[in-house]
């Protein structure tokens, strides 16, 4: 079994660890390794405990505040929230963007969002970035689907366009973690472009099988 993955000597206003500080590994985190307790402040809503002691969490990691392609993605997660809970399931969600400007984006979400500019939890759970999540063609429906679907927001007067300029960038790889009570992942997957992520349907068979 791995070695669990460790805090990182980064600070983030968004998150206090429950353990010292030390260099976050450059391995992926894998099934069967340990998250250490620590406490994340969503940008609306209160303080939560990752890993959550009562349930399982989803955790995912996504791109930049106003990405149409998350937006695409965490509508279906939005649509069938009540769901995922009476799954047993806590939904958790990371963006690489400060949290005044992901606010705006995401107040109208059912579940928690945690911003993490400095992407100290990226690195820690190994999430990269790599031009292929642009320049692969399995991600340009979502793209186009994405785009559009945020232009017709704005035409509506809904929705707001992101920020300009992306510190963090704009080609980060989705993430997926399943991570237990007791702290352990149960189940994870590395995207290889912008929209490989798991389905509300792969996300409740996952959560559905039997502990290992």
């Amino acid at each position: 079994m791995r070695k669990p993955p460790t805090a990182s000597s980064a600070t983030s206003p968004a998150m206090s660890s429950a353990m010292s500080s030390t260099v976050p590994s450059r391995t992926r985190p894998a099934p069967g390794d340990l998250v250490p307790s620590r406490t994340l402040t969503p940008v609306t809503g209160p303080a939560l405990t990752l890993p959550d002691p009562g349930r399982t969490t989803h955790v995912q990691f996504r791109r930049f505040a106003g990405c149409p392609v998350c937006n695409l993605h965490l509508r279906s997660v939005a649509q069938r929230h009540d769901e995922i809970e009476r799954a047993g399931i806590r939904e958790v969600v990371f963006f690489h963007s400060p949290a005044g400007e992901l606010r705006e984006h995401v107040a109208h979400l059912p579940f928690a969002v945690v911003a993490d500019p400095d992407k100290v939890l990226y690195a820690e759970f190994g999430v990269e970035s790599h031009r292929r999540a642009l320049l692969d063609p399995r991600g340009w429906p979502a793209i186009v689907g994405g785009v559009l679907r945020g232009t017709g927001e704005l035409l509506r007067g809904r929705g707001r366009l992101p920020a300009t300029s992306q510190p963090a960038g704009r080609l980060g790889l989705p993430a997926d973690f399943l991570i237990a009570p007791d702290g352990r992942i149960t189940a994870a997957k590395y995207g290889e472009h912008v929209y490989d992520q798991w389905s509300v349907d792969e996300l409740l068979t996952l959560a559905a099988q039997p502990a290992a």
